[in-house]
């Protein structure tokens, strides 16, 4: 009887294994761009890809955290966003340093491969974000996937944004105020995903421990 109530329904399944499918696609594709846009970052000193190849890398390892998280249940799932989170702050923390250090050594984006590179990731995360957006409401962890999924789309604009910001101006400043607003970005997805992460946990030692 047990077995029976804790099997899961013919939709749920469909929709797990939809959902896991997404997942690995995502995986692939994150890694794929991370390794094109560091590459590209550090052609064309640009902190703006820079950070969004450090997201793309973040993104990936938690796209294959939440794929182990599922086959372990929803405590599990709780606990990787809770992980989610916590590198969402530390990524935005990374940008910020990062950011200063540009300041301070006077470095000279180019904006053409800004351009492209930004182009090439803003159609991968779109098309990842497509895959994903049926499954943007659920627990903490589905949630803290779609807001990893939603910021890259984000950032990707935000570095177009950029290019076209250091193309007409001739200065870094664009770069790197673009690199900013991505890490504050960050920050506010994670306080989200960290709130809802650590009401479910307590949500369920509650129910493991009443009192």
């Amino acid at each position: 009887m047990s077995d029976t109530c804790c099997a899961l329904k013919p939709a749920d399944a469909a929709n797990s294994l939809r959902y896991r499918r997404a997942l690995w696609i995502a995986l692939t594709v994150n890694l794929s761009m991370f390794v094109i846009e560091l590459a590209a970052s550090f052609t064309a000193d640009s902190v703006s890809l820079l950070a969004d190849a450090v997201d793309f890398a973040g993104d990936a390892a938690n796209y294959g955290l939440s794929l182990g998280a599922i086959a372990l249940g929803s405590l599990w799932q709780s606990r990787a966003a809770v992980v989610t989170g916590l590198s969402m702050g530390a990524y935005g923390v990374f940008v910020l340093v990062y950011a200063g250090w540009v300041l301070i050594t006077g470095s000279q984006p180019e904006p053409l491969t800004m351009g492209i590179v930004g182009m090439l990731a803003l159609a991968a995360n779109v098309g990842v974000a497509a895959l994903l957006f049926a499954h943007r409401e659920g627990n903490a962890n589905t949630r803290s996937v779609w807001l990893c999924t939603r910021n890259d789309a984000i950032g990707n604009v935000a570095v177009l944004i950029a290019a076209a910001g250091v193309f007409g101006s001739g200065s870094a400043w664009p770069d790197v105020l673009i690199a900013v607003l991505m890490s504050a970005l960050a920050f506010s997805a994670a306080v989200k995903v960290l709130r809802q992460a650590f009401g479910e946990l307590h949500q369920t030692a509650q129910v493991k421990h009443p009192t």
